[in-house]
């Protein structure tokens, strides 16, 4: 599990993906595509999710545009009650499923009906309207170093990247976000995620830490003017550090305290 990066089947935050899915019987469809070993991570999601009493899950092993297609496919996404993507490579889940029918009722569900979405790694990352697909960390700070393209759209005022303190990703979506002034960053530490509902409220769940980079206030940037290669310059980038329980509000860019109280703004 460690090799995989599975880190994230640190059961308190599984247990609150169940819980959020409606319990044990749940129903939850297990999406592997970004992942070049598939059955056996597939293997290790049916494990952690036995261990906490949850064996109504399925795999699907989605390799392909084609599989997307495939009518047993469609009916199982329509019919489940939460999906969950797993980690790997998040260009293979943004290249497979992009402007299918497979992710336009996926996309469908989870704005009109209580449907849940989870992903861990790659398939947290590639949750976003703008998703980063690649960039060395220790060459972040330089312009043209990170690379983004389309994600799968579900949330489209977010960047999320994750390994956010392990692997020194803080320069990584700070350029991101540099870029793209209009979103708010997630990282993502090891055993850490993010609760979002309505695509605006969102509650840290897990024992790590995660960090909201917000650019909204921007007072300088260079990035638009230097070369690629050049070190960036930013002034006033806005960042918060979330432990559990703690919340946000992306629609006000409010920092909640007690991440489980929504509050709402005045009439």
């Amino acid at each position: 599990m460690h090799r995989n990066n599975l880190n994230f089947f640190e059961l308190g935050i599984l247990r609150r993906i169940v819980e959020e899915a409606g319990g044990t019987d749940a129903r939850i469809e297990v999406i592997t595509t970004a992942s070049t070993i598939p059955y056996e991570v597939g293997e290790n999601y049916l494990d952690a999710f036995g261990k906490i009493g949850c064996t109504n899950i399925g795999l699907m092993h989605i390799r392909n545009r084609q599989h997307t297609q495939e009518e047993e496919n469609l009916e199982r996404i329509k019919n489940c009650d939460a999906v969950m993507f797993t980690g790997g490579n998040q260009m293979r889940l943004s290249a497979t499923d992009g402007g299918t029918e497979f992710l336009r009722i996926l996309k469908r569900r989870y704005q009109e009906e209580n449907f849940l979405i989870a992903g861990t790694s790659a398939g947290a990352m590639a949750m976003s309207q703008t998703m980063i697909y690649e960039g060395n960390a220790s060459r972040a700070h330089l312009k043209g170093e990170v690379k983004m393209t389309s994600g799968l759209g579900f949330i489209p005022s977010l960047i999320i990247d994750s390994h956010f303190e392990k692997r020194g990703r803080f320069g990584r979506l700070a350029q991101a976000i540099a870029t793209n002034p209009e979103c708010i960053g997630i990282g993502l530490g090891e055993d850490t995620g993010m609760l979002i509902t309505g695509g605006d409220h969102m509650e840290a769940i897990g024992s790590g830490l995660v960090v909201i980079i917000d650019g909204h206030e921007i007072l300088h940037s260079n990035i638009a003017d230097i070369p690629d290669g050049n070190p960036i310059s930013i002034e006033n980038l806005k960042v918060h550090f979330c432990e559990k329980g703690n919340g946000y509000l992306v629609s006000e860019r409010k920092f909640l305290v007690d991440g489980k109280t929504l509050i709402k703004s005045p009439v």
